[in-house]
């Protein structure tokens, strides 16, 4: 993996952690409290949606020349291991109680955004060539 994908991927992952990071602090202090854990989390997901569809773009249009689908996947490894080390600090849970006790429904759309957020950049960037 060259430098330019690399960097490109942590563009990546910091805007849409970051991004995650500010709005599960709203979740979690605002609407978790009045709706529960599926509606807070359901409500996030169509604005992480947003935020992944631009920094996919950003990147595909930033890094014309590097590995697209490698910037996807070193981003999701990224924010993998972002997201267990905060329910590891935070929650003392480890990567499987962490994944099971997540609301069943809401978790299987997580699961699918985590898919989109790693194959995003290379769709953009293929769709660019065209």
């Amino acid at each position: 993996m060259n430098r330019q994908t690399l960097k490109a991927a942590a563009y990546y992952f910091f805007v849409v952690f970051g991004t995650g990071f500010v709005l599960g602090i709203v979740r979690a202090l605002w609407i978790l409290p009045r709706m529960g854990p599926r509606i807070s989390e359901l409500l996030e997901m169509p604005i992480m949606f947003v935020v992944i569809v631009w920094a996919a773009r950003w990147v595909a249009q930033r890094f014309p020349s590097a590995n697209h689908l490698s910037i996807g996947f070193v981003a999701l490894g990224f924010l993998l291991l972002a997201e267990f080390a905060f329910a590891w600090q935070l929650r003392h849970l480890t990567p499987v109680e962490y994944i099971t006790r997540r609301d069943p429904f809401a978790g299987t759309v997580y699961a699918l955004l985590l898919g989109v957020f790693a194959l995003l950049p290379a769709r953009i960037a293929d769709r660019r060539e065209a």
